[in-house]
């Protein structure tokens, strides 16, 4: 896995941990916040190193779904672009345009 792609899993997982199962949750976690290996994961559950793949790779799938349904992580980097560029370029009128983009 690519560390772009490594990345991207670790931010969806912030947002959307809650939504997936308990296992698919708990074998994120171990691997992309704890940095546990598959075996590692697997020895500690007491299954095989593929279930752990499985769960994790439909974990990843569930989470990129969850972002093209519900797009969380895209509007938060809209809305830092948009403050990134009020910070370059400060007017109350750029100001007052981000806030009625965002309510």
């Amino acid at each position: 896995m690519k560390l772009n792609e490594f990345l991207e899993i670790s931010i969806l997982l912030d947002y959307y941990r809650n939504l997936l199962s308990d296992k698919q949750r708990e074998y994120l976690i171990n691997h992309f916040e704890e940095d546990l290996s598959l075996t590692e994961i697997a020895n500690n559950n007491g299954i095989s190193r593929q279930a752990v793949y499985d769960n994790i790779r439909r974990g990843i799938n569930q989470l990129k779904e969850y972002e093209e349904k519900l797009g969380f992580h895209q509007k938060e980097k809209k809305i830092y672009s948009e403050l990134m560029g009020l910070k370059e370029d400060f007017t109350v009128e750029r100001l007052d345009e981000i806030i009625k983009k965002l309510f």
